[in-house]
């Protein structure tokens, strides 16, 4: 009985009708979530989080690179997984959401290379330096350009779907390259603010509110990627009957 609630439920989980169904009320909520965490989250950081005693204000910075750098690798993940799904149990649905995170992971890459070097000009004393963490994340920037650019440059949505759930599951092993690349090679970077098992390396006004800007930017990524899935998922299922019934029903209201 459980082996079948398990199956119908991952049969299920595969569906965009099932799925866009279920997530109607996920997006509002997403949404608000966003707006009051990163509204919380810069006030707080900004405005009223002390001073670094070594970096002085030019440490808040921080409260956007950080939350930036671990969200890029977050979507790149949902992303590989997405791949090995969609390549095992040919899921329609994972294609989808490799569509939804690939633009956004794009630019939140870019913004935490951009922020990471703006926080490096006064820190380090230059905009770029060539170590490991900062390579890899440059590296995760290509990988995202490079998917994008293999869509694009594929006519066919099946092929164009099993080629880039490849190399987005592929480019996975990237991810611990980034992570623990302060601990294999020598590089600027400091170890990780904070972690699930380990006390944070800053004080409580500081680690806060970057707690509250890094689930800010989660809850923006869960809006933004809900919201691109459920406009893939209409454009895909514009011919099935379900979608012209939930076109009319809006259109009523």
């Amino acid at each position: 009985m459980l082996s079948t609630s398990l199956k119908r439920l991952w049969h299920k989980l595969g569906s965009p009708r099932w799925f866009f169904a279920l997530t109607e009320n996920w997006v509002k909520a997403a949404g608000l979530s966003a707006l009051v965490l990163l509204l919380w989250g810069a006030v707080w950081g900004l405005g009223f989080a002390p001073a670094d005693y070594q970096q002085g204000n030019s440490f808040r910075i921080m409260y956007v690179h950080v939350p930036a750098a671990m969200l890029a690798q977050s979507l790149y993940i949902a992303m590989g997984v997405a791949g090995f799904i969609g390549l095992v149990w040919r899921m329609k649905l994972t294609d989808v959401a490799i569509s939804a995170c690939l633009p956004l992971g794009m630019v939140i890459t870019a913004l935490a290379l951009f922020s990471g070097s703006v926080w490096g000009r006064p820190t380090w004393g230059s905009w770029w330096e060539w170590d490991g963490r900062t390579v890899s994340t440059l590296v995760l920037f290509f990988l995202y350009v490079g998917i994008y650019a293999l869509r694009e440059a594929i006519a066919d949505q099946d092929l164009r779907a099993r080629a880039s759930a490849l190399v987005a599951m592929v480019g996975t092993i990237n991810i611990p390259i980034i992570k623990y690349s302060v601990e294999w090679w020598n590089t600027l970077h400091q170890p990780a603010s904070f972690g699930l098992t380990q006390k944070p390396a800053m004080p409580s006004e500081m680690w806060l509110p970057l707690l509250v800007m890094v689930l800010g930017f989660y809850a923006f990524a869960a809006f933004i990627v809900l919201v691109r899935m459920r406009t893939e998922i209409l454009n895909r299922e514009m011919g099935a009957r379900w979608v012209r019934d939930w076109i009319q029903v809006r259109s009523e209201r």
